[in-house]
């Protein structure tokens, strides 16, 4: 997927084909997200903000390392997912097929609800990085302060549900409830990057 051209990836996303899906667009939106951090951060540079200098540099390098993560999330995501359909295509003619037919899925299913936890963490360090920024950013640029939080929301709101429809099939119940409980703070997570967008609206209304 980082190889391809935006027009490739989506007409791959629109086919009749098992990935990419769901789960990849979270990791691009959280990779957009970071991305325009990124961006507003290097705009934020020079004598009118050489006393921010040092945090809008570890803003712009977090950043950038949270874009690189979500691309290999995107990858990550399709790769558990291809896991899924194989165990779903193992045998179960006799007890002992079917015994390990759930087994293989029932780890597949866990396995396809990692990437997207992750990419719920990364969206969560996108919105903090915005929030930090946005006092001190370059004030011709915060309308893609909210924009980045908008993405992370879209990310984490996107990823919750791809975590939610794994839960069903994982047996471990610690497993399962660390997942649960990584979906239910999303809802905290979007009324931060809401805030964050309310705000941007307000100071350019003024």
């Amino acid at each position: 997927m980082r190889d391809q051209t935006i027009g490739e990836f989506l007409e791959q996303l629109s086919a009749r084909v098992p990935v990419p899906g769901g789960g990849a667009s979270a990791a691009l939106h959280a990779a957009q997200g970071a991305a325009l951090v990124a961006m507003v951060a290097r705009y934020t540079t020079g004598e009118r903000y050489a006393e921010h200098g040092a945090a809008v540099g570890r803003i712009a390098e977090a950043a950038d390392e949270l874009r690189e993560a979500a691309l290999r999330l995107a990858a990550e995501d399709a790769a558990a997912f291809t896991a899924v359909t194989d165990a779903y295509r193992l045998p179960k003619g006799s007890d002992g097929e079917k015994a390990a037919r759930a087994a293989a899925v029932a780890a597949a299913l866990e396995g396809a609800a990692r990437p997207p936890a992750e990419v719920v963490a990364v969206a969560e360090r996108v919105v903090a990085l915005a929030e930090e920024l946005l006092p001190i950013a370059n004030r011709n640029l915060l309308s893609d302060v909210a924009a980045a939080t908008e993405a992370a929301r879209a990310a984490a709101g996107t990823a919750r549900v791809n975590i939610e429809i794994n839960l069903g099939g994982i047996k471990d119940g610690t497993v399962r409830a660390g997942f649960s409980a990584t979906a239910d703070a999303v809802g905290a997570l979007v009324d931060r990057a809401d805030r964050v967008t309310e705000a941007v609206r307000q100071e350019i209304a003024k």
